[in-house]
């Protein structure tokens, strides 16, 4: 379930680039392109398949990104949307109620006017890439000095991220590329308003629960239909994908359209090192703290169970996550490799008297990680969506006292109105949970700083840190929409003259935030630099391009449905309905392999050797959940939304040998539709 990944990926690693064919198979489909850069030789020698113009640019925009982490695909001209249970479970969660628990349940629309509005959702439709490297590269006048470097990029970023707001009205992102090597600029058409219309039950959607997560064979039904409105109707698309009436086949080429997150497949030995035996384990940490608080709370009661679900399905899905990418980190033979590479790069470099400058790259890396692990421990940010509102409006309304060019990415004219949505939002929040989550992180501050440190000591004044949750959560007014806009609209004054204690908080906080948040971009920016120097070495010898680390913006990749061996067994590459039934069968007494009743009772409705779920060996990763899968038609055939255990190396390293990526087959999806959810007007319009 990779959407929940992404989320859970904390700050403090930078971008990078990766190479194409860096995989121990070279005949690996591996990488994750670029619309502006797709390997059309590649896919003609190894394929027999060009992709045409008209071919992509529909493709992409079919494509759509969610801002709660994830993907999705356009499937009809009445602005129908395809994406994953677990990408819509955010907006599922907070459309339920005591009364109404949608994640659990599911939800069918019969009509239009049933559709549900989801309450802060934003999906971005790309519509072009300009590339703007050249212009960025001019305003930096300092590389020698990491802090006026940082500054002079965020000025030349926000400088044209603003002038393309004015100019098209579009969602304007300038994402970084290749570390620091490329600069591209990303403009997206914005859809605000966007309604629930179908998704089923979680226990057909997560069948075979923890247990199964990130295992194959699998028989789930991880799919949810939204729809896009404009001006009060239902959006009118050009482009929407076609809908393939027949299953996937062994050996078909397929491609998946999507948001990866981020990779880090040419990180340096030493970075990975950083991540193995620092950054990764503290996570862990971090997650396993988290699952058993969200056990505990939601153990209070039916309706904590409900409202604590989503996260802590989150949190154990990442911890799941992460497990397997460190044990794939602790394996000796992973470094294998990469220190074999590096040092041969290096080694040549020493004999390239006009390259031999940049092997000094590699130290930087080497010691901006001795840098970073310093600061684990040191994080302010507290876990709590009332402290991150207060957060959020404070150093809005103090980054709005200053030029649009000097302010912090997110806070900028660009992004203005996507942070408004989310300070503005409707969504419930619940007092009883922010007050576990809360104590929590104030406890755990004190665990990492100590009682002496003054933070601590202030925002403890005396009480412990349960005391202070349980003041700062009934005392606040953050929670009221009106309060928040008040102080948005009041600005600065307004905020610095609030006595609202988690405004207080906020202001406690900050200082120590900007501080950590100006060290962490200085070290981004000695990456940034390290690694654009990397690219070019490795270009002088290697002669080779690829494509950039994932960076949660749309690629394209591709591969084969194929099964593969595991523990001396072939494991078929698709399932079917029947193989869910006997699935729940084997496991019957086990909660997680219940189907539910609308399944049980539509048992003879159902065709039973209608596809279920299919693999291939597409190169994804978090964020690539709810990508749609099409054939070399361009027409959906499949829906990612998970990979298998062997696919959670593919962060620093992909394989083709058993690492999968795992779909809902398209078939299944209008199969269900008809024969369990008695919703054959939505099943019609799937593609039409």
């Amino acid at each position: 379930m990779f959407a929940h990944v992404r989320r859970w990926f904390l700050s403090g690693s930078c971008m990078v680039f990766a190479l194409a064919g860096l995989s121990s198979d070279s005949h690996a489909d591996e990488g994750m392109y670029l619309f502006n850069d797709v390997p059309r030789e590649l896919l003609r020698d190894r394929h027999q398949f060009e992709p045409s113009e008209e071919w992509l640019k529909h493709l992409q925009l079919s494509s759509v990104r969610f801002n709660s982490g994830g993907s999705g695909s356009f499937v009809s001209s009445n602005g129908l949307v395809l994406t994953n249970h677990h990408v819509a479970s955010d907006t599922l969660a907070k459309l339920s109620s005591k009364e109404r628990n949608l994640i659990d349940d599911g939800f069918l629309a019969k009509s239009f006017d049933e559709e549900l509005k989801a309450p802060d959702l934003e999906l971005n439709q790309l519509i072009s890439i300009e590339d703007v490297t050249d212009r960025i590269n001019q305003q930096i006048t300092n590389a020698d000095d990491a802090e006026e470097a940082a500054k002079e990029r965020r000025a030349a970023i926000a400088t044209i991220e603003k002038e393309s707001l004015d100019e098209t009205g579009l969602r304007s992102d300038v994402v970084t590329l290749f570390g620091g090597a490329k600069y591209h600029l990303y403009r997206y058409k914005k859809y605000t308003d966007v309604r629930l219309v179908w998704a089923p039950e979680t226990a057909a959607a997560f069948f075979g629960g923890d247990a199964d997560n990130f295992e194959y064979p699998r028989y789930n039904l991880d799919a949810t239909l939204m729809r896009v409105y404009e001006d009060g109707e239902p959006a009118k698309l050009e482009h929407f994908l076609k809908w393939n009436d027949q299953p996937a086949k062994d050996g078909d080429l397929v491609f998946v359209s999507g948001h990866p997150g981020r990779t880090q497949r040419i990180f340096t030995v030493e970075a990975l090192e950083y991540l193995r035996d620092k950054r990764l384990p503290h996570v862990l940490d971090l997650l396993r703290r988290k699952e058993v608080l969200l056990q505990q709370y939601r153990l209070e009661g039916k309706e904590a169970a409900r409202r604590g679900r989503d996260e802590l399905f989150g949190i154990q899905n990442a911890r799941k996550a992460y497990s397997g990418m460190l044990t794939g980190l602790q394996d000796p033979q992973t470094f294998v490799s990469k220190r074999g590479r590096q040092d041969r790069l290096l080694t040549a470099l020493s004999k390239s008297p006009e390259h031999s400058g940049l092997a000094d790259a590699w130290k930087e890396i080497a010691e901006v990680q001795t840098e970073k692990a310093e600061l684990l421990d040191r994080s302010v940010s507290l876990r709590s969506e009332l402290f991150q509102l207060a957060l959020q409006i404070l150093i809005l309304s103090e980054e709005d006292r200053k030029p649009n060019e000097e302010r912090l990415p997110g806070y900028t004219d660009s992004g203005r109105e996507s942070l408004m949505a989310q300070l503005l939002s409707p969504a419930p929040i619940y007092d009883d949970l922010e007050m576990v989550k809360l104590a929590d992180e104030i406890a755990l501050l004190l665990e990492s700083r100590g009682m002496n440190d003054s933070i601590v000591q202030e925002v403890l004044a005396g009480r412990s840190p349960k005391q202070v949750a349980s003041e700062l959560v009934t005392g606040t007014k953050i929670k009221d929409i009106e309060t928040r806009k008040a102080l948005i609209d009041g600005g600065l004054d307004a905020v610095l003259a609030s006595k609202d204690p988690m405004i207080r908080l906020a202001r406690v906080i900050a200082p120590e935030y900007r501080r950590i948040d100006k060290i962490n971009e200085q070290l981004s920016e000695r990456e940034k630099q390290a690694y654009a120097e990397i690219t070019q070495a490795t270009t002088a010898i290697e002669g080779t391009g690829g494509y950039p680390d994932a960076t949660f913006t749309l690629r394209l990749a591709f591969g084969v449905v194929s099964g593969y061996e595991e523990r001396g067994e072939q494991i078929k590459p698709t399932t079917n309905f029947a193989g869910a039934f006997t699935h729940a069968k084997e496991h019957e007494g086990q909660e997680d392999f219940d189907l539910p009743e609308s399944w049980m009772s539509a048992k003879e409705k159902i065709d039973l050797e209608t596809q279920l779920n299919f693999v291939c060996t597409a190169d994804i990763i978090g964020g690539n959940s709810g990508s749609p899968v099409v054939d070399r038609d361009g027409v959906l055939v499949g829906l990612i939304f998970d990979g298998n255990i062997q696919s959670l190396t593919s962060d620093y390293l992909y394989t083709n040998v058993q690492s999968r990526a795992v779909s809902v087959s398209g078939v299944a999806i209008p199969e269900a539709l008809r024969s369990i959810y008695q919703a054959n007007e939505l099943a019609d319009q799937l593609g039409n």
